[in-house]
Parts: C-alpha cells; structure tokens; sequence
C-alpha cells in the first residue's frame, strides 16, 4: 500500500512535466486538431534546437550560472557568519537585532523594488553582474536556518574547544561548519534554485535583454517572440536542466538537511 501511494503521489508530480514534453514535441495546430491528446503529434524533435537558437539560451544560461554561484556563495558567506554570531557571541542588542533580521522576512520584494531600482540606476549598476548579485547577498532565511543548525551543537564541544583555546573563527571552521553540513547543504540547493528562476528583479535591472539576459527573461522574451508555443515550452525543458542535475547530485543532501534535528537520541 505505501508502494502504491508513492506511485501514484509520483505519477501526480512529474505528469505536468510529462505534458510540457507532449506539448513541446507536438506542433500546436496539429496538437490541437487532434483534441490536445495525452501523448506526441507529428514529433517535432528540431524544437529544441528553434527554441536554443531563438531564445539565445547558451548566453543567458551562462549568464545565469555565473550569477547563481555568485549569489551562492556570497549568500553562504554572510549567512554562515551572521548565524554564528547571533548563536554564539554576545553582544549589545543581540535579540533585537535579530528579530528585526526576521522581521525582513515578511517583507515582500515589492516593497523595496523600486527604491533598490533607483539606487542601482543612481549607482550605474544597471545591466550589471553587480545589480544582480549584491542586492541579494545577505539573506534573513540563511541566518535564522544556520543559526538553528548552530545551536543544535552539544554544549560541551563549544566548552572542550574554549577550554583548548580554540577562538571563534577556529570553532566555525574546525566544528560549527562540519556539524551543520547538512543544513548548509540544503541552504545551498534552496539558494540556487531561488536564484535561479527569480525574475521581477531581474526584469527590473536588466534593460539590454539581447546581451545581458538571464534564463527566466530569455524564457520570456522566447515566449513573447515565438510564433509557435511549443517552441517556448522547449525552452523551459531545456533551461530546466541544470535545476534537475542539481537536485539529482544533490538529493542526499536535501534529504538530511531538512530531516536534520528532527529526530534526537
């Protein structure tokens, strides 16, 4: 009975995917004549290679995995030091600063895109590396998951490594980051992802789509200059593919990081 229900729960994700290949390798007049079936039409493989040309999608793939591993790493660096600071050091204010570190959180991004979009034209920075990176390199989720993750440590390795002499930047590198690998590894996979596809800000700071265009405004632009909706759909499956390797490398990962603290003993 478990096996069935993973089935079906399965079958229930991954048929939209299934359908985005149906509709991709099926012209749409003919896909359409035919009553929109469950299965291919006219099987129309050169649709990828339309959809890679037209929607220039090798420039913009490149252009978004640069960004995304900027953002990553950047994101993980300020996360990790933020969280170990507010699980570990005391200082003035401590609490309230955090809570207004989550308090960022509910914030939606429309609420400050348009004062971000006049600094970053004031600054220069538009169709910039810059404009897509910085504005996201500190992250309220990052800090409040890894902080979590960091007061998850025994008590006693913090004291035996005081007791050793071991300082602050010792014990993040040599104990808190190994220990909360897991977690850190999650944050990596979410971040990326998150990064990945994110596109008001993106459409809101880039203004030469021809050069510096990122996946999620080529996809746009393809679907909007495409004659043929297949072609578009192709697009998505093809741009797809770094998201599903990651997951793919990374599942493992994903698994203990969110299982990560939820049983003890």
């Amino acid at each position: 009975g478990v096996y069935v229900a993973l089935i079906v729960a399965a079958a229930i994700v991954l048929f939209p995917i299934y359908m985005a290949f149906v509709q991709a390798l099926s012209p749409p007049g003919l896909y359409a004549s035919r009553g929109t079936p469950l299965y291919p039409v006219g099987w129309d493989w050169d649709v990828f290679s339309r959809a890679w040309d037209r929607g220039n999608l090798a420039s913009a793939i490149g252009r978004s995995l640069v960004v995304t591993g900027l953002i990553v790493v950047v994101q993980l660096v300020t996360s990790v030091l933020s969280a170990y600071a507010f699980a570990f050091i005391d200082f003035p204010f401590k609490r309230l600063l955090f809570a207004v570190f989550l308090a960022t959180m509910l914030l939606p991004i429309e609420v400050t895109l348009l004062g971000n979009v006049v600094t970053i034209r004031q600054w220069g920075w538009i169709d910039s590396t810059a404009a897509l990176v910085l504005p996201t390199a500190a992250a309220a989720f990052g800090t409040f998951l890894l902080r979590q993750a960091f007061l998850g440590i025994p008590g006693e390795v913090r004291e035996a490594a005081v007791l050793d002499g071991v300082g602050d930047m010792g014990f993040l590198v040599r104990f808190a980051i190994p220990l909360a690998r897991p977690v850190i590894a999650s944050y990596t996979v979410v971040t990326a992802l998150t990064a990945w596809g994110a596109y008001l800000w993106h459409r809101a700071v880039i203004v030469d789509t021809a050069d510096s265009a990122t996946v999620p405004i080529a996809l746009r632009t393809l679907a909007s200059q495409a004659t043929d909706g297949n072609v578009a759909v192709a697009g998505a499956l093809l741009v797809s593919l770094p998201v599903l390797a990651v997951l793919i490398v990374f599942q493992r990962s994903i698994v203990k990081g969110l299982s990560a603290g939820a049983v003890k003993g």
